[in-house]
């Protein structure tokens, strides 16, 4: 708590009050220390889409620091400098039975025009979901500690030429690297790669959007031992260059029989392969704002048979247009989202029978033995939870991810009360039928629910107490209930922009883009 204290005084001091001009850069910082508690395993909305920052076993203590420099600001008439630079920094720090330090961000980024590019570590949300109360997007959730990548891409909506703003499009590129420590398979990489569009003014009441993301995890290496001679080729799995269009492609029919490198794995695809489909609907009303999504589901090409278009991710936002009314109570937003993963195209798997092309195994696979994860953690939606996540009675013998088929309804909701208490809850019950291949006979049933507020209060020259109680309850999780109290201070290093709020370390903005970058 001593350096809690310590790096409040700091930041503190550094703030001076005053007003930014145009064209000058904005740097903000946020530093909250707080403690936790729970009577076994964290609670999982304490924990999930935290970008890994919160451990499985309670931290009793909790240091969280950021420091973001953004683009300069635009002047009167809309301009900026067509080149320009920022940085981000997130350092959390863990004490209890999980001692832990973790850069949970820290990047640099640099824009030419519309194209951005930036290298390191950055949390990131992929996928049309609303992302301040959402269970996660599908495959991109902010569930995991952000890979390291390099990315360039368009990173908001772009008017495309001669549309006069009707269709402006979003997307990136990108290539990471997964972590060696405790992975059986390492030395992986990541591609990355997604497309957005929207049709209709951003001033129009009605905007319609679509797109697709696609994840790759591929190349790397393991204990022949491990992988077997049939998976891996002496436990190399196909890492040059040669081999990257058909990881951009996914294309089949590679020539593993000509090919010393190949198996006759990756005469199906290179690599595994992952993502969604989205589409949405954002339409304002006079008093509210209401947002409908659905993300597809692919993995395994069940998807383009049709075989597995039960799955998906269904989400409705309601959002309030108004000011706060000063009333005891004024509801913000409300999302209701239902999340299916059940079908997977069905038990059997039959490459060459379209129909029976299914058997998905969501988040799994069998070269990429450690799963769709990231230092442990699921990095799309925690639903779908690993091995070490679910009680022990029902995952000794899983894989990486132990629970992929699942039917979770979810209710998240946002108010102020009296003016000044921000106040948010999440609610979900689940039926869990674990994988195909080792299933839950007993279809646990869960229940996972947190409640958090915030209140501002006069010290330190502004700050702010931030409350959570949560609790599991069912045969999915261990029965748990935890608590978190923390004070969060964040402002601005320099002049404050006259109309720009504090970034905030703990909460997502309500948004609706396919991606999320803080």
């Amino acid at each position: 708590m001593r350096i809690a204290l310590f790096s409040f005084f700091l930041l503190s001091s550094l703030f001076t009050p005053g007003t930014a001009s145009y064209g000058q850069r904005i740097t903000q910082y946020s530093v909250e220390a707080g403690g936790m508690a729970s009577s076994s395993q964290t609670p999982f909305w304490l924990r999930a889409n935290q970008y890994g920052t919160v451990p499985l076993t309670n931290p009793l203590l909790r240091l969280n620091v950021n420091l973001h420099s953004e683009y300069q600001l635009s002047d009167s008439t809309g301009n900026r400098p067509k080149a320009d630079w920022g940085y981000g920094l997130n350092v959390v720090a863990n004490a209890g039975q999980s001692n832990q330090i973790l850069l949970a961000e820290a990047y640099i980024k640099t824009r030419l025009g519309a194209f951005e590019l930036y290298a390191g570590r950055r949390k990131e949300v992929v996928g049309l979901v609303d992302t301040l109360l959402t269970t996660g997007a599908y495959a991109w959730s902010g569930n995991a500690l952000p890979i390291p990548k390099i990315q360039i891409g368009l990173t908001s909506y772009t008017p495309l030429p001669f549309t006069k703003g009707v269709i402006s499009v979003l997307g990136a590129w990108s290539h990471g690297w997964f972590e060696n420590s405790d992975r059986l398979v390492k030395g992986s990489y990541l591609h990355q790669k997604y497309f957005y569009a929207r049709l209709g003014k951003p001033s129009w009441r009605v905007r319609l959007y679509a797109g697709f993301n696609h994840q790759v995890i591929w190349g790397g290496y393991a204990d022949p031992n491990v992988l077997g001679p049939v998976v891996a080729v002496d436990g190399k799995l196909p890492s040059s260059l040669q081999y990257y269009p058909n990881v951009v492609f996914g294309t089949r029919g590679n020539d593993y029989q000509n090919d010393n490198n190949l198996t006759s794995f990756e005469d199906n695809r290179i690599g595994n392969h992952l993502g969604s489909l989205d589409l949405a609907a954002d339409v304002d009303l006079n008093d509210w704002n209401i947002y409908a999504y659905r993300q597809f589901l692919y993995d395994d090409g069940s998807l383009f048979y049709g075989t597995n278009i039960q799955d998906g991710l269904n989400g409705l936002r309601v959002k309030n247009r108004n000011q706060p009314t000063g009333d005891a109570f004024f509801l913000r937003q409300i999302t209701l989202e239902y999340l299916f993963t059940g079908s997977q195209g069905g038990p059997e798997f039959v490459i060459d029978d379209p129909k029976r092309r299914g058997r998905d195994n969501y988040f799994n696979h069998s070269q990429f033995v450690d799963g769709w994860t990231y230092f442990g953690r699921t990095i799309g939606s925690p639903f779908l939870m690993p091995r070490a996540d679910v009680n022990p009675s029902l995952s000794t013998y899983s894989p990486a991810i132990a629970n992929n088929r699942v039917s979770a309804f979810h209710l998240g909701l946002s108010a102020l009360l009296f003016d000044k208490v921000d106040l948010t809850t999440r609610l979900s019950y689940s039926i869990n039928a674990g994988t195909y291949d080792i299933p839950f006979i007993t279809l646990p049933r869960q229940f996972s629910g947190l409640l958090n507020v915030a209140v501002p209060v006069n010290i330190l020259g502004g700050a702010s107490i931030n409350g959570s109680i949560a609790a599991d309850v069912g045969q999915l999780l261990p029965d748990s209930f935890g608590a978190y109290l923390g004070i969060r201070k964040s402002g601005f290093l320099g002049n404050k922009p006259a109309r720009m709020r504090p970034y905030s370390a703990t909460s997502k903005r309500s948004g609706y883009w396919p991606v999320n970058n803080r």
